[in-house]
């Protein structure tokens, strides 16, 4: 039984592969073409229904009502004429048939029919008109829709003769069902004109979106797209322009780097070559003598080793941690307590209570540590604040060190660009950098004891 079951399991996967298959070759590919498929299917259903609704429903009930009431007349003139022996009298009856039930009758004495039942018209009348003159006489007769396009004549035979009978034709016709098909139809040809228009400003949004995203793939700068279409294709284009300018921003910052690094290294280089250029080649010398230079050359190597650091530091990132819950407050403090061990003044620390923030916290950590070891390097002390704000939660550090001048403080983020106290340049860069790698932003302002006010803002 097991076996049968395992049999029968890979059987029915290829079956729903094969329909599946059978079902891509008819739908089509592109997605408007499978949109307008989706608006015209619905739209060609309605109209089927409210088609057949009319026709089937309505069109019907009336016109076998009318054809009854014509099959009826003819059957009273019939009945009437029997019963009438004088010839001044059918005369008469035939007039008022004429005057007031719009029924032309005409006797065709000795007369045979060649054809009974009846030509076909579009509409039900036509069948409708047959089957009550079936059910009303027993006669044969045939019903003409084709002499004359207002008139259906009914010819009847007699045992002495054929009566033919005209009859208006717009007493049995309900109304021209070409006009109701053609309204159908044009209501929905222009509905689905003008979804396809729609649907083609919707596909167009679409195709530039994943245009400039392949040019972008093959390093090609078109710029920002223009956000346009439906809300959530415009949100797409939004978001797509923050990534590639994220993207440019995150090349072109550490291209600045390595261009930096490969700059400030020439200096210890040379310094290096010149102390072994001037080192003695042969003879005895005393390891006293070159005690200075070889102390200058291992300050060159730990100067070069701490640029390189610095700069796989800024490289590297953090792109591999993953975002998690973190409660700022124990974080903060935590940071704190690390930062105090090596000095670092941290006078107050305030933090909302159950502030939670998601981020990568060793990430974090290091931005954080990188704006505390900036303010301690200028001996200064600093006040740590978090809050909920309405941008976010925001993250204050203040300290009363000599602060950065106004016009200086967006020239500091870029690489490289050290102010006092012997940094890298590159700890406000990676600070920055992994801020907004959170989708916050970080700013530089006065401070109230008079130093530098950095302020973090991260999204809730």
């Amino acid at each position: 039984m097991r076996w049968r079951v395992f049999r029968c399991f890979p059987r029915r996967i290829f079956q729903s592969r094969t329909v599946e298959k059978s079902v891509r070759r008819v739908v089509p590919r592109s997605l408007l073409r499978r949109s307008l498929l989706i608006v015209f299917i619905p739209l060609l259903i309605t109209q089927a229904i409210s088609l057949e609704l009319f026709y089937g429903n309505f069109l019907k009930v009336v016109s076998r009502r009318l054809s009854g009431a014509v099959a009826s007349e003819i059957v009273l003139s019939l009945n009437a004429l029997e019963r009438l022996h004088s010839q001044s009298d059918k005369e008469w009856f035939v007039q008022q048939a004429r005057d007031h039930l719009q029924l032309v009758e005409t006797w065709k004495p000795n007369a045979k029919l060649t054809r009974t039942g009846f030509n076909h018209v579009l509409g039900p009348m036509d069948e409708d008109l047959a089957r009550g003159l079936e059910t009303a006489i027993d006669y044969p007769f045939f019903v003409n829709w084709h002499n004359d396009p207002h008139i259906v004549t009914i010819s009847i035979q007699l045992s002495d003769g054929v009566l033919e009978v005209e009859a208006p034709r717009k007493r049995l016709d309900t109304g021209q069902i070409l006009l109701f098909v053609a309204w159908a139809l044009g209501s929905s040809l222009l509905l689905f004109a003008i979804a396809s228009l729609v649907m083609r400003n919707q596909v167009r949004a679409i195709l530039r979106l994943a245009y400039a995203a392949e040019q972008f793939g093959l390093g090609r700068d078109i710029g920002p797209i223009r956000p346009e279409g439906a809300q959530e294709v415009r949100k797409a284009a939004v978001a797509f322009n923050r990534m590639q300018d994220r993207i440019y921003r995150f090349v072109s910052q550490r291209t600045g780097v390595l261009a930096g690094v490969s700059h400030d290294l020439r200096t210890p280089l040379t310094r290096l070559r010149l102390s072994l250029a001037m080192m003695p080649q042969s003879g005895t010398f005393q390891a006293e003598t070159l005690k200075e230079d070889i102390e200058a050359m291992v300050g060159d190597v730990a100067e070069m080793e701490h640029m390189i650091d610095s700069y796989l530091s800024f490289a590297r990132g953090e792109g591999a941690e993953t975002p998690e819950p973190v409660e700022l407050g124990p974080f903060l403090h935590d940071v704190v307590t690390n930062a105090r061990r090596v000095g670092t003044q941290v006078q107050a620390i305030s933090v909302q209570k159950g502030l939670v923030a998601t981020m990568r916290p060793n990430a974090m950590r290091r931005a954080v540590m990188n704006l505390l070891d900036n303010a301690r390097r200028h001996n200064a002390g600093i006040t740590i604040t978090a809050r909920s704000t309405a941008e976010g939660i925001s993250i204050w550090v203040d300290d009363n060190g000599p602060g950065i001048s106004p016009e200086r403080r967006e020239a500091v983020f870029r690489a490289f660009e050290s102010g006092r106290g012997g940094g890298t340049g590159l700890g406000l860069t990676i600070s920055r950098d992994i801020i907004r790698a959170h989708g916050g932003e970080m700013e530089l302002a006065d401070a109230p004891q008079g130093g530098l006010r950095v302020r973090i803002v991260l999204p809730e």
